[in-house]
């Protein structure tokens, strides 16, 4: 009988962490539009929780008696936390709008003067957009409530109920009057509900907005896949509802007559404030203002790369890493340009999971085909909330020439990697691209990453070998000339090496010698690493973790877990293990989740040059020592605040890093 290790819930863990992302918006050390986007963020995650995660909740709690605690202690947090977000907006966050001379009506009626503006965009611009409805309960549904669109429910002074669309996906939902005063688009539709539902007096209104569920299931799939993602992505927001969240000053019965009507289950009702998604707070239209925002942090050229006319030379000379966004992306693109345009290159071969939408490297690769350069992408279809975007640029890549794989059945390509092979003469020259992020200039603004070139051969060929099973579905390690040694791959040898190595510092522990671990990773959630974690503990390792989001290990003796939340997304996986002194060091795109490690294909990669051992070590450090936005997880994995000792210096791991990477 397998032993029962001790576990942190998954989802409440995830719940923890985008309460961190909350508590930044109370702080008054961040800039205040800074303080605005945290809660943007905040309530965009929250959504896609209610479409990605609460469906798996509900069914659990249906199937399993022993897991309807599960959906329970996530509803009660998630209440615990919305009446947080109103706490934080509404006494913290627009007061101290107010002070800086700016004015957002939450709830309150514009000042007078404010009347004719509003009167005109109402009926010039606002109107063209509503489709005002009356609801007549008991007979078949009038309309579709659409996933996370927003509507007022108006109650009528004939006893009637009348409903209207709030058109945010086409208008702003805020309307900029004039000075810094500042109006929710529906506050700017309840002054004219009279001219929508005319000859019957207006009672009042009320917000409602349906989360359904997104997940799509393609992992097992027979047929033409990309005809069938499509074909999927149609039905999506068709899903059923998760979530119907509700004015929480709606009348009860109104509020039952609403869920019987739209078949809406009791435990999908939530209710919330007046106002619904408040992600689009990022848009918020606050004065241009640079003490609004964090002071600027302009990526750092490398002086060395820039000397040079060619990076694929300078790679055959010596491994190159980039720290983004504390770097130039810009090195990948040209990595991309000049493998387009070397007339020497012969073949390039890139994994794309999430592409930027006005993506230059997708333009490179497209125009390499059309230099005559074999190039072929393998594109994942099933990149969640990215499955559109992935599909357009896949037909437009193969209409280039670009040969295009798609999903291998039953996996997901999460891999980052590119191989670019060049032809001299009669030699063959090869670079690979090794990422913790994905290929997307857009996101490598604010996803902080790292990033190895390398012409390292054994790297390079096991890279191929890589390609060739997505190709052909040979698998590497079927001929003992065909195996990985460097690269860590899941589904080939990913596990299985980690926890080799985990075990070799349980046993120098054992024998009484130095032995550490320390990791960094997004989610960390799969049993049998985190039990491999817990026995290294028990036999004297000191482990060091940073988890940002998910993270199951209950901390303990040996093992400490923290987790920084900043202005950039801390993105990167770092393994770093003490080996003997000699530390084994590897960067990768692979979580610790299920998902991860058994069903997609993840690359983790060595990092040899000791330049770079050492960059990553250092950085790896300062977010050890963060002692400003760093919090560490308690034994039920909730943030408690790290206590700075008197007279410490602070340590911010995200602007230090800055500061050293501008040194380098």
């Amino acid at each position: 009988m397998q032993q029962t290790i001790p576990l942190n819930d998954r989802d409440l863990s995830w719940l923890y962490f985008n309460y961190r992302v909350l508590t930044m918006a109370e702080d008054r050390a961040v800039p205040l539009m800074e303080r605005v986007r945290f809660l943007s963020i905040f309530s965009s995650n929250l959504d896609e929780f209610f479409r990605v995660r609460m469906p798996a909740l509900l069914a659990l709690h249906q199937l399993h008696e022993a897991e309807q605690g599960a959906l329970a202690a996530a509803q009660q947090e998630i209440a615990r936390q919305l009446n947080e977000y109103g706490r934080i907006f509404t006494q913290s966050v627009i007061p101290d709008m107010l002070e800086k001379g700016i004015r957002l009506y939450y709830g309150e009626t514009p000042a007078a003067e404010h009347s004719p503006a509003i009167r005109e965009y109402f009926y010039n611009t606002i109107l063209a957009y509503l489709q005002p409805v009356k609801l007549h309960f008991g007979q078949p549904m009038e309309l579709f409530l659409e996933n996370n669109a927003l509507y007022l429910v108006v109650c009528l002074e004939d006893g009637g109920t009348g409903i209207v669309n709030i058109p945010s996906d086409h208008l702003p939902r805020f309307i900029r009057l004039s000075g810094n005063d500042i109006l929710f688009l529906e506050d700017a539709i309840r002054q004219h509900l009279g001219f929508l539902f005319p000859h019957v007096g207006i009672k009042a209104a009320y917000s409602i907005k349906v989360t359904r569920d997104a997940e799509i299931d393609v992992d097992e799939f027979s047929g033409h896949l990309l005809q069938k993602v499509e074909d999927m992505l149609v039905q999506r927001n068709m899903g059923v509802p998760t979530r119907f969240l509700y004015d929480a000053a709606m009348p009860v019965t109104l509020r039952d007559q609403l869920a019987e009507h739209f078949r809406i289950a009791a435990l999908e009702m939530a209710a919330g404030g007046r106002y619904h998604n408040l992600r689009d707070l990022a848009d918020l239209p606050l004065p241009s203002d640079p003490s609004f925002s964090y002071p600027k942090m302009p990526p750092v050229h490398c002086t060395a790369l820039d000397a040079e006319s060619s990076l694929l030379d300078q790679i055959q000379q010596r491994d190159v890493m980039l720290h983004v966004p504390y770097q130039q992306y810009d090195y990948i693109l040209r990595y991309f340009n000049e493998a387009a345009a070397d007339p020497d290159v012969r073949e390039i071969y890139v994994t794309l999971y999430r592409v930027a939408s006005t993506s230059r490297i997708v333009h490179a690769l497209m125009s390499a085909a059309k230099n005559g350069k074999k190039v072929t992408v393998m594109v994942e279809l099933k990149a969640r909330f990215d499955e559109a975007n992935n599909i357009r640029w896949a037909k437009r890549m193969k209409a280039a020439g670009v040969k295009i794989l798609y999903s291998i059945p039953g996996l997901k390509v999460h891999a980052k990697v590119a191989l670019v092979k060049r032809k001299r003469g009669m030699y063959w020259d090869h670079t690979a691209l090794l990422a913790t992020g994905n290929f997307n200039e857009s996101t490598a603004r604010f996803y902080a990453d790292h990033i190895l070139l390398t012409r390292h051969q054994g790297i390079t060929q096991e890279l191929e070998l890589l390609f060739i099973y997505m190709q052909t579905g040979i698998q590497p390690g079927r001929f003992n000339f065909m195996h990985f040694g460097h690269l860590l791959v899941a589904q080939f040898n990913l596990v299985d090496r980690f926890k080799a190595m985990i075990q070799a510092e349980a046993e120098a522990a054992r024998n009484g010698k130095p032995a550490r671990i320390t990791i960094k990773l997004n989610n960390l959630q799969e049993k049998s690493m985190i039990a491999a974690l817990y026995d290294a503990a028990d036999a004297g390792v000191e482990i060091d973790l940073i988890i940002r989001s998910i993270c199951c290990i209950v901390p303990r003796k040996g093992i400490r877990v923290r987790r920084i939340v900043d202005r950039f997304l801390e993105h990167a996986r770092v393994f770093i293990f003490h080996n003997g002194g000699n530390e084994a060091i590897f960067m990768g795109s692979a979580d610790w989740m299920n998902r991860n490690l058994h069903r997609r294909i993840e690359v983790c990669f060595p990092v040899y040059d000791p330049i770079y051992r050492q960059q990553l070590k250092d950085i790896i450090a300062l977010q050890l020592a963060d002692n400003t936005n760093a919090v560490i997880l308690g034994a039920d994995g909730r943030n408690l605040p790290i206590q700075r000792e008197e007279g410490a210096p602070e340590v911010n791991a995200q602007r230090d890093t800055y500061t050293y990477v501008r040194k380098l």
